[in-house]
């Protein structure tokens, strides 16, 4: 070889990374050497020459020949998966259905040009298991006589761009890989997720994949099926009118309940085999029945199959126990590991060996142990339920849809008389609340609505807020379950998009709504929408989807699901007009009750419209409380401050009298309860933090709240032990 060619085959080398390296005996820098070497084979003598005093040289050559020699396409082997391989092995899961589209795809790929099918469909709906099929297909000769002995080679854009160090690195790679699928015409390249050959490996100078493949796509040397989301199509691949023309779009739909638990009947044998369970018909049946109503989000099969996996997953877990057998053996092994090491350090190396060679006789043991019980659970396999599906969809939502526990019942059949005791003299609404709520929890609700949906009327300070509050509190033993939003905020017309998200354009647009973003994270809730008449009118125009079809579409085209929530809508309309005619709702004064609900309903129609109230299950009137019912309130508000004055050392004691003058002081019955609590910070904290700052040096005792002389007195009583009246 003459001087100047060896400077220019050197300079090749360094710059390409192939240069032989003398580094531990093994000549080479990285794995795209074999990438090299086979976009161009005229180097390999050249190249072998100077490998000669190379080990690592002799190595790779002996690599290259052998992977040569096990296939013509190294490039594809490196680069990509083959599909049409694994479904021969049996690698693959059965795919059932799909007959139209896999008949659609081998229509095109039999085309003459322009062969280049792309499934576009929702994420879950099966576009990768199509593919599988139509491999199964091939292996079977169930296809065009055009479309026998091809291989479906998936391609890891990934691995392609992963490693390109120097620029024209990653075109060399995808030409070798569009020269070598045009010399083997049998060979169908498969890029799921293909809207990311869109820009991939593109920098300043260089081109993109989709730029370089769009020749070969055109003249038909390449044959190349995609996968890809629609809104990934619509985004990457529409907008390149010339790649989209070299597509032939199949559009995949997700399947029925029907199709649905087809597919889990013929794939639930996998899974058995893999969680050792044994699923029940009804167990597949309701995988289908309840992905499809609590998780809506996502499209079949995918959901149902997540459901199946799971479902055995737990069951797997929950009920498989270890014997003590396995156990033992592996305590002993520990044991004889760290008697091993100590008689090592010890030097005595003969009692060493004798633990070694008692701790592989226990490793045996172990073995046989363990394939002993491993045989016992595949003979005696636990069997998946449709209780144990409804409790993984349950976890997977958050909703509760399993069967009703008899302490679940018992407590739902007490919710009436908890909730009564906490909110007084409200009963009727109490009572159309919980009904509402056995309703859902027994299945017998529509479910396309939401659980409930109520306006509850009433003047202020009468409990229609704290009802919904003590609502969420029960249904999920927390306040945050309690999605409230308040409608004063949305009194502009400009504000009313907050609720389901900003406009395109505008600040906040990816963030989502305020309404939306709330209950797509607790699709379980209570959702408040406090005085409801303060907002502006066409936040009643958005919430009639909702109240119909429980959902909502936000700003990103998401549908937001509110069929597992309860809406209620709290209001003081028509309590103005009802002052005109006499004290209110619920006294002896000169309107009636029905002239009282009369004038409520005309307020109404004056303020919402027909189709809004239509929609609303149940408009609840809340009466206007009395002093029976401040008595009780005083006993309810008081509850957390025993509890105040319990933890700072001293026990409370408040007299009855001193009860009822405080509940004159703070009955109003135009404003209801919240009068109350002011008339208890002035009467009851005030005199008592006053009374515990003049005896600042004492840490304990008893507090008494009396009526002397038609006056509040706070006495400090040191000697008496008197216990906490609370309790």
């Amino acid at each position: 070889m003459r001087y100047d060619e060896l400077t220019e085959k050197s300079n090749f080398e360094w710059q390409h990374g192939t240069f032989p390296l003398p580094q531990d005996g093994a000549g080479f820098t990285s794995d795209d050497d074999d990438d090299d070497d086979t976009i161009d084979d005229n180097r390999d003598s050249d190249s072998g020459s100077q490998e000669q005093g190379h080990a690592g040289g002799e190595k790779r050559t002996q690599r290259r020949n052998v992977i040569k020699n096990d296939s013509g396409t190294p490039v594809i082997d490196k680069y990509g998966k083959d599909i049409t391989k694994v479904a021969s092995e049996g690698g693959l899961d059965p795919v059932v259905g799909r007959e139209n589209e896999i008949e659609r795809i081998a229509q095109i790929l039999s085309r003459r040009k322009k062969n280049n099918p792309v499934l576009i469909g929702e994420p879950g709906v099966g576009k990768s298991a199509i593919i599988e099929g139509l491999a199964l297909r091939i292996i079977q000769r169930k296809v065009a006589r055009v479309l026998f002995d091809k291989r479906i080679v998936a391609l890891d854009m990934a691995s392609v761009v992963a490693g390109t160090k120097y620029r024209g690195q990653f075109e060399e790679r995808i030409k070798a890989i569009i020269d070598e699928v045009a010399n083997n015409k049998n060979i169908i390249l498969f890029i799921d997720e293909i809207h990311t050959i869109v820009g991939a490996g593109n920098a300043s100078g260089s081109m993109d994949a989709a730029n370089l493949l769009k020749p070969a796509l055109a003249r038909g040397e390449v044959q190349c099926i995609g996968a890809t989301t629609l809104d990934e199509y619509r985004k990457n691949i529409e907008k390149d009118g010339a790649l989209e023309r070299r597509f032939q779009k199949v559009i995949v739909d997700a399947t029925n309940t029907e199709e649905t638990l087809e597919i889990l009947h013929n794939i639930k044998h996998v899974y058995e085999q893999h969680h050792g369970v044994a699923y029940t018909d009804e167990a597949l049946q309701a995988c289908v029945r309840l992905t499809d109503r609590y998780i809506t989000d996502r499209s079949f099969p995918d959901k149902a199959i997540d459901a199946l996996d799971e479902a055995g997953s737990r069951v797997h877990i929950s009920k498989v126990v270890v014997p003590k057998e396995i156990d033992e053996l592996e305590k002993r092994i520990a044991e004889a590991q760290e008697n091993k090491l100590k008689a090592v350090q010890a030097q005595n190396f003969e009692s060493a060996a004798n633990y070694r060679d008692h701790q592989e006789k226990l490793k045996l043991e172990l073995q046989d142990a363990k394939d002993k019980w491993e045989r016992e659970l595949d003979n005696q396999r636990e069997t998946v339920n449709e209780n144990d599906v409804a409790e993984v969809v349950a976890m997977m939502t958050g909703v509760p849809v399993q069967r009703i526990a008899q302490s679940e019942g018992i407590r739902l059949l007490g919710m009436t008389d908890e909730l009564k005791n906490q909110i007084i003299g409200q009963d009727e609404a109490i009572d159309k609340i919980a009904r509402a709520i056995r309703r859902n929890r027994v299945g017998l609700k529509d479910p396309n609505r939401p659980i409930g949906s109520f306006m509850f009327l009433g003047s202020t300070g009468v409990g229609k807020t704290l009802l919904a509050k003590r609502l969420s509190e029960f249904l999920f033993n927390s306040p945050d379950a309690l999605i409230r939003i308040d409608m004063s905020e949305y009194m502009e017309k400009f504000n009313v998009s907050r609720l389901v998200g900003a406009p395109p354009g505008y600040v906040g647009y990816e963030e989502g709504g305020q309404l939306t973003e709330k209950v797509r994270r607790r699709p379980y809730s209570v959702v408040l929408f406090d005085e409801i008449e303060k907002a502006n009118p066409d936040v009643f125009n958005m919430l009639l989807q909702v109240l119909d079809e429980g959902c909502l579409t936000d700003s990103l085209g998401r549908k937001v699901n509110f069929k597992n929530t309860i809406i209620i809508m709290t209001s003081n309309i028509g309590t103005r007009e009802l002052k005109d005619f006499g004290a209110g709702v619920g006294f002896n004064t000169a309107i009636t009750k029905e002239r009282s609900e009369a004038v409520i309903r005309k307020a109404l129609n004056r303020q919402f419209s027909p189709e809004f109230l239509n929609r609303i299950d149940d408009i609840i009137t809340f009466s206007s409380l009395n002093h029976e019912c401040i008595l009780k309130i005083i006993d309810i508000e008081l509850k957390s401050f025993y509890q105040r004055v319990h933890e700072l050392g001293y026990t409370l004691e408040i007299t009855d009298a001193a009860k009822n003058y405080v509940a004159d002081k703070g009955f109003d019955v135009q404003f209801g309860a919240r009068p109350l609590k002011r008339a208890i910070q002035s009467y009851i904290e005030d005199p008592l933090s006053e009374l515990l700052l003049r005896n600042e040096d004492k840490s304990s005792g008893h507090l008494l709240i009396d009526l002397k002389d038609g006056e509040i007195d706070a006495q400090f009583i040191e000697s008496q032990k008197v216990e906490n009246v609370s309790e």
